[in-house]
């Protein structure tokens, strides 16, 4: 996955830093070449000039390989900051073409972390994996192959100790992966309770809830600690195996080097052999390291690569409603239902039943009902936030599902109950989406003048340049309402959604804001969604559901005469004889 969103830069810098290892290997392995011959040297009394030659050199090559290896650790950030941030870009824009459906089935708490934590284990994991995974291997092929000449039981010791490590590592590996899988799991946990407590805190203090909600947060911590305790204990092992195979296997070369030299006569046969002895530690040393460097990236492995599997599950995300692709008829504002039915994914029974029915443009179509009657529902099949289990939902004669998304949204504006009102100016949240360069600040306060907002608007600061809290918490209910209709009314749609959008209205502003929408959005669809009749007890024509079913249509006084369900309705609100 890593691979196929490296762009050619990115592929570059890999490149590069290939060869700064290549040669940064190459100057580690001559160090121990120096080492013997100064051994030599100082052996035969070498002049002294010679030796601090060789001296030099070994510095040289010490620095050179510093350097480096600060090239390569400079390239490969870059190459994983720029990778990340083509990462966190791609799941930004995938998201952003994922219904409601595809939404629920992540979760917003699970897809904050995927685009932050997720990501941020891959930026600190990638620059040391592109560093060990090629220098470990490089450096342990080249060292055993200067030590292949050397003693047979020496080479043997070394070979059994990288398979302990080996062996050790493969199985603590084994045994952390269940716990890294589950550590992601419980960061989207503790971020959704965190979230709950953020954006509920007026109910939880309202009900003297803090104390459950802490329950709740310390037990979901505490899973979480759980969860990061036992991994460390069973990663923890990997270092402290390292460097004790290292010290042992140095022991291990000195032990058996003596037993070599003692049985050898020859004094220079022992001094050449004591040289060799030096020189093979010193090679089996960068073996041990490039073991030793493999484990630790090996330690991060398991959870950089859950990382990027939650990742690439929302990148490679297919969103459940396909784009439309047919040629988009003429704007007119007709909306219509033939036998809709829909079923939550999930769900055994269905929303919504044989729904039919048809509004022309410039009239406006209510619907009311019990709560759970698919009012809500209704509206989202309109706006495709969810697709028809069968039957057809048609916007100005064409079935909703052939519309490119861009342009069916240009031609809705849906006002959901809870607005939502993002950081910024009234200016910015008002005159929002598409098309919005082309509007200007008269028609954001003719927007705010429709919607009675107006007034609260000079009110403030700046007035429409006045900024607005994140989830507008500076704003009263009915004002959050109120803005999302502004927002609505800037963009002109031919069809208007409201979904019980006047809930939190007093009668007063009710009134002159629907006289204000009746006067200047007559040539446009309205389809609201009410639970006063006294709202919707004027429009065109009213459907009423139960159920899922459909089991009124007509005009208010009709229907006080034909549909026991709405007379019921009625008179619960109104004085109705």
């Amino acid at each position: 996955m890593i691979l196929k969103y490296l762009g050619r830069r990115e592929r570059l810098m890999i490149a590069a830093c290939f060869v700064f290892i290549m040669g940064q290997v190459y100057l580690d392995l001559r160090i121990p070449e120096y080492m013997s011959e100064i051994t030599d040297h100082l052996q035969t009394g070498t002049a002294t000039d010679i030796i601090v030659e060789d001296g030099v050199r070994m510095l040289a090559c010490a620095f050179g390989s510093l350097g480096l290896a600060l090239a390569t650790l400079l390239l490969s950030s870059r190459m994983s900051a720029s990778l990340c941030r083509t990462l966190r870009t791609k799941q930004f824009q995938r998201v952003g073409e994922f219904s409601k459906q595809d939404m629920d089935s992540f979760s917003a708490a699970s897809l904050v972390t995927r685009s932050t934590n997720d990501v941020y284990q891959l930026h600190q994991f990638l620059p040391r994996a592109v560093q060990v995974v090629i220098k470990a291997p490089l450096i342990a092929i080249l060292a055993l192959w200067k030590i292949n000449s050397s003693a047979f039981q020496w080479t043997a010791v070394t070979l059994v100790a990288m398979l302990v490590m080996l062996v050790s590592f493969s199985v603590i590996i084994w045994r952390g992966i269940p716990y890294i899988r589950r550590m992601q799991s419980k960061v989207d946990a503790v971020n959704r309770i965190t979230r709950d407590g953020l954006e509920g805190t007026k109910g939880i203090r309202a009900y003297n809830a803090e104390p459950r909600h802490e329950r709740r947060f310390a037990s979901t911590s505490r899973d979480l600690l759980d969860n990061s305790i036992s991994l460390i204990r069973v990663m923890s092992p990997m270092h402290a195996i390292a460097s004790s195979m290292l010290n042992f296997l140095t022991l291990a070369i000195y032990w058996i080097g003596a037993g070599i030299i003692a049985s050898t006569g020859s004094q220079g046969v022992q001094m050449q052999l004591f040289s060799d002895m030096i020189v093979f530690t010193s090679y089996a040393a960068q073996v041990v390291s490039a073991v030793m460097m493999a484990s630790n990236i090996l330690r991060g492995y398991p959870r950089a690569a859950v990382s990027a599997r939650r990742i690439e599950e929302v990148v490679e995300h297919a969103p459940s409603l396909a784009e439309g692709t047919s040629d988009p008829p003429e704007r007119l504002g007709d909306v219509e239902f033939r036998d809709v039915c829909f079923t939550y994914p999930g769900a055994s029974k269905e929303t919504l039943s044989d729904i039919s029915f048809s509004v022309s443009c410039g009239e406006t179509l209510a619907i009311v009902g019990p709560t759970g009657s698919g009012k809500t529902t209704l509206l989202m099949l309109i706006s495709r936030m969810y697709d028809a289990t069968s039957g057809t939902v048609l916007v100005d004669g064409m079935d909703v599902r052939g519309f490119p998304s861009r342009e069916l949204g240009s031609r809705v504006g849906y006002v959901p109950q809870t607005a939502v009102v993002f950081s910024g100016t009234v200016s910015d949240n008002v005159n929002f989406g598409d098309g919005s360069d082309s509007r200007t600040p008269g028609d954001v306060e003719r927007a705010l003048r429709i919607a009675q907002l107006w007034d609260y608007v000079t009110t403030l600061p700046g007035g429409i340049d006045a900024d607005l809290r994140q989830h507008g918490w500076n704003m009263s209910g009915g004002q959050r309402q109120r803005l999302g209709i502004a927002r609505a009314v800037c963009r002109d749609p031919e069809i208007y959604l409201f979904d019980d959008t006047f809930s939190a209205l007093d009668y007063r502003t009710d009134r002159d804001l629907r006289a204000a929408l009746d006067r200047e959005t007559s040539g446009s669809t309205r389809i609201i969604v009410a639970q006063r009749v006294g709202t919707i007890m004027d429009a065109d024509r009213i459907l009423v559901l139960d159920g899922g079913r459909l089991v009124g249509s007509g005009r208010h006084s009709d229907l006080i005469e034909t549909c026991p369900l709405y007379r019921e309705i009625a008179e619960s609100q109104l004085e109705v004889s």
